[in-house]
């Protein structure tokens, strides 16, 4: 299962001074190579008990910070809560790239919430009131029956958001390119956030 990368690699003068600059560049080239699901990230979330990772995917993002949804009632919301700090790697493996991202996690607007749960498919939208995220089911059936409930709850007009419901936003001190390279000395450049700069260093593979 051993593979040996190929690519040319990454210099220091390559890479934006702006680690979004340099992210929505790499994200660009990600989704003009066709690859499946380019905005799919693990998320890794902790408490007191446990690290858990789970796949989610990225709505958007800017200087503010990269920005995903979720049932605010999920495990990884309770995870959130007692430990605001999280991280996120986008593995674009058949580009050779990764990018790991850490910073601390805030809830985004009610209204930023609104916005982007008015723009999902109407059944996006009832299966967001439908499901209780990470509770216990007894089987698929039971779901179904209540993602039927919604839909009769919600035929006429339109399916308002859910107070447990809404996004969050990962507002990054460190963003992490990596590039991979023969022999496995791969290229990795991090972004680290002083006061309002960032500063970008070498890392060694």
């Amino acid at each position: 299962m051993r593979r040996e990368f190929t690519s040319n690699g990454i210099s220091r003068q390559q890479m934006n001074s702006n680690p979004f600059v340099q992210f929505e560049l790499w994200m660009q080239q990600a989704s003009e190579a066709n690859l499946t699901l380019p905005n799919a990230m693990s998320l890794a979330t902790s408490d007191v008990d446990e690290v858990s990772v789970r796949t989610v995917l990225l709505k958007s993002f800017d200087e503010q910070g990269f920005v995903f949804f979720t049932n605010y009632h999920s495990k990884k919301s309770q995870q959130i809560q007692e430990n605001p700090n999280a991280a996120l790697l986008f593995p674009w493996l058949d580009l050779e790239r990764q990018v790991k991202i850490s910073g601390r996690v805030e809830k985004i607007s009610t209204l930023d919430s609104i916005k982007y749960f008015s723009s999902r498919p109407k059944d996006s939208q009832l299966g967001a009131w439908a499901s209780n995220q990470s509770g216990f089911l007894s089987s698929r059936q039971a779901l179904l029956t209540q993602f039927e409930a919604m839909k009769n709850k919600f035929k006429k007009g339109e399916v308002p958001l859910p107070d447990f419901w809404g996004g969050y936003r990962v507002i990054p001190h460190r963003i992490e390119f990596w590039q991979g390279r023969e022999n496995r000395l791969h290229d990795r450049f991090v972004y680290l956030k002083q006061d309002k700069d960032w500063i970008i260093e070498r890392l060694a593979p």
